[in-house]
């Protein structure tokens, strides 16, 4: 195992620097790319970039309009700076030069699937978008139109943890080991529906993971923890069943016609490398934050505790006081 990483290792090195990458769908072989073709080679699909600035403008006229309503409790500011960030994630992963090379290397698609699952999809959930819309709506509009939405029963079996989790290791392992994966290579649309299946089911999983908006299912910490725990082998038997495969297993890349980079098993290698690496890097970032907000909900339950215990303490005080006091003016008088 050690030896296959080390392998792998200067060919993720390589293309995470800007190693030569190829042609997508189908199309022309693009020239090998450098570090500014990564950085500089965007694309402008409106109907990605489109959707992003529509997103982007409602959430923040929608923070505007709370904030004004209701200036002693504030939308927190880490919320529209995180949705921000899942945004220019899902533009990064689908509109700059890793998209014009996704479908000529496999280790580029993978790091693609990594940004959209592991940095956009709990960003986005991080923003808490269901509690922002429930409080900008009027209560009309909360009480006909979202609220029947969120307690309907397609919500409350979507937003099930058990089944979250069970659609998001589904589309991991189905698309990578069936035949989807390849024909999206060949076909614009399904390239696009993968797309859509990954962060999708990555918000279903993130969502009662963070645990910031309202869910039909909540789950408290311990529960949060074994789940993502329960995860993370899943996503490192997938990278390595990848990077430890002796053949090629979409035939798309091994058919692109490049004259350049890593062989076509060489770059499959550096793409399981990369899944196994970076998945399990995320699922440990994830876990250690939730470690730490379990202790913080601990520690702010405990300092509730002892204000209550405190002020039964000063009650009881005070009548005792005020007990005395009455005795010593009857003994008196």
């Amino acid at each position: 195992m050690a030896r296959r990483w080390l392998a792998a290792a200067p060919m993720v090195l390589a293309l995470l620097a800007g190693a030569p990458v190829a042609a997508a769908h189908g199309g022309a072989v693009p020239a090998a790319p450098d570090v500014a073709a990564f950085a500089l080679g965007w694309s402008f699909d409106l109907t990605i970039w489109l959707p992003l600035a529509l997103a982007a403008a409602a959430y923040l006229w929608a923070v505007r309009r709370i904030d004004a309503a209701h200036p002693a409790s504030p939308v927190p500011r880490d919320r529209p700076v995180f949705f921000l960030l899942g945004l220019t994630a899902i533009a990064v992963a689908l509109q700059s030069g890793i998209e014009r090379y996704d479908a000529t290397l496999f280790s580029v698609h993978m790091v693609q699937h990594v940004i959209l699952i592991f940095l956009a999809a709990p960003a986005i959930v991080l923003a808490a978008p269901i509690t922002l819309l429930l409080r900008v709506a009027t209560p009309a509009v909360r009480r006909e139109r979202i609220l029947p939405v969120l307690h309907s029963r397609v919500v409350r079996f979507l937003g099930h943890p058990l089944v979250a989790w069970l659609l998001f290791t589904g589309v991991m392992w189905g698309t990578h080991l069936s035949p989807l994966f390849d024909a999206a290579l060949e076909n614009p649309w399904l390239h696009d529906l993968e797309h859509v299946l990954y962060l999708g089911s990555a918000i279903l999983f993130w969502w009662p993971m963070v645990g910031r908006d309202p869910s039909p299912w909540r789950m408290g910490h311990p529960a949060r923890l074994l789940f993502m725990f329960m995860q993370m082998p899943f996503n490192s038997f997938l990278g390595v069943a990848i990077l430890f495969s002796g053949t090629v297993l979409y035939p798309h890349y091994a058919t692109t016609g490049r004259l350049w980079g890593p062989t076509p098993l060489e770059d499959q290698q550096a793409a399981g490398a990369l899944m196994w690496g970076l998945g399990d890097a995320g699922f440990l970032l994830a876990l250690l934050l939730a470690t730490a907000a379990w202790m913080r909900h601990d520690e702010a339950a405990a300092r509730r505790r002892e204000a209550v215990e405190d002020a039964r303490a000063a009650t009881g005080a005070a009548l005792a006081a005020e007990a005395a006091a009455e005795t010593a003016t009857a003994s008196s008088g």
